[in-house]
């Protein structure tokens, strides 16, 4: 699929009405987990293509560029709304959770199994198995306060199993920035990467940053606080692999593409016929959005589309599908952590590593960690913790289940 081969109609035939806004939403006890992610990556993807118009147009000085800007920023906000209204009223906040955690572990695992950029691969995998923890962190909690299993949720296509424990996952700010691509190198794919995982990150960090205060009680408020703080570091890491040198006209036509590859995605791989006519209709308002914003860059900044995106037509597209060998291979790299732009095993630092010395400081009482005080309240009940997981943990410190370690990734052998 070639967008830009694609007939779309003029922009001003877009713009929907209230009832078009407010779709029916789904069924949870219905509805294939793979169609709430496909429904929680959109939403962050509009969102962040919403706030990157908005400083777009808080740093250009053109008024009729502000002004296409705004055209297009408006329904880019109404595919926002119709799509999170998709959600269903009587889907708790948590449960809500456990899909976008769902959602950044399947997502990272596919992007690092289809991206042949080394350095973006990397990061890919590092903060998978953060979010991997995360989703068993929040499963236990789920299944403490509300009696759900999460194993229903997710619909067994991924484990419910530690991986490098969420107290390890705290580092010094400094150690969470990386390398960026260089857009002139980068294949188009490792392009779309970096837009996809951002906007999916930052919509995972948008949702803790809002939420913590929402929930029930205390511990709960306090585990989505910490891992909101996880998530800060994680769209830290993948913001700073897109290039910055690229102009802000460049980058709207990247994103357009992106939307447009992305909807194109969701058309193709979902099975609920209701919600595949929604990505249908996004995705032919995205490609007259991408030709817009094309016609800005040459009409503007003189530059031909092609300078952005030579070869258009689509790389593979992303289909959602289980993960889990893939998940316990890189479960083995539990005990890495970052040190700068590198990925370095703990074992290898000095004791007075800069790591050492802002985890321990961050967490200089494990009592007070909520993530670690989860666990440890539900084995305290239940005499274990709450998993699936289709064999043995991979890595046996993390076997027993009457024990939350706060050793793995965190302490020197």
């Amino acid at each position: 699929m070639n967008p830009f081969k694609f007939e779309s109609k003029d922009i001003e035939t877009y713009y929907m009405n209230w009832k078009q806004m407010y779709p029916k939403s789904y069924d949870k006890n219905k509805v294939s987990p793979f169609t709430k992610v496909r429904i929680i990556l959109m939403n962050g993807t509009e969102f962040e293509f919403n706030w990157f118009l908005h400083q777009f147009a808080r740093n250009c000085n053109n008024q009729d560029l502000k002004r296409e800007i705004a055209r297009v920023r408006l329904q880019e906000q109404q595919q926002q709304k119709r799509i999170s209204c998709l959600k269903p009223i009587n889907e708790n906040m948590l449960e809500e959770t456990i899909a976008y955690e769902q959602l950044a572990i399947e997502l990272t695992a596919i992007l690092a199994q289809n991206c042949k950029d080394k350095n973006t691969k990397a990061a890919l995998d590092f903060a998978l198995l953060e979010d991997f923890d995360h989703l068993y962190r929040f499963s236990n909690l789920l299944k403490m306060d509300f009696g759900v299993d999460a194993k229903t949720m997710v619909g067994e296509y991924t484990e419910i199993i530690p991986a490098r424990p969420t107290i390890a996952h705290h580092r010094h700010p400094i150690d969470n920035v990386r390398n960026h691509m260089i857009s002139e190198k980068a294949d188009l794919y490792t392009k779309l990467v970096g837009n996809i995982i951002t906007a999916a990150e930052q919509q995972t960090m948008n949702f803790y940053m809002n939420m913590a205060q929402m929930y029930k009680n205390d511990l709960g408020r306090r585990l989505f606080a910490e891992i909101g703080m996880v998530e800060e570091e994680h769209v830290t890491q993948y913001e700073s692999l897109k290039d910055p040198t690229c102009t802000w006209l460049e980058q709207w036509v990247m994103h357009e593409y992106t939307e447009c590859y992305l909807y194109y995605s969701m058309y193709e791989d979902e099975s609920d016929e209701y919600i595949k006519d929604i990505w249908k209709e996004h995705f032919e308002m995205e490609v007259s959005h991408l030709k817009l914003a094309c016609e800005c860059l040459k009409k503007y900044e003189g530059k031909d589309c092609k300078q952005v995106i030579p070869k258009p037509d689509f790389p593979k597209l992303l289909k959602f599908g289980e993960n889990i060998a893939y998940v316990r291979k890189v479960i083995l790299t539990a005990n890495v952590t970052s040190v700068l732009e590198e990925y370095i095993d703990i074992n290898k630092l000095r004791d007075d590593a800069r790591f050492f010395k802002y985890n321990n400081s961050i967490n200089r009482y494990e009592k007070d960690v909520a993530s670690h005080a989860t666990i440890e309240k539900f084995i305290k009940k239940n005499g274990k913790d709450y998993r699936y997981q289709v064999d043995d943990h991979p890595i046996k410190a993390l076997q027993n289940r009457s024990y939350d370690s706060v050793e793995v990734g965190r302490i020197k052998k």
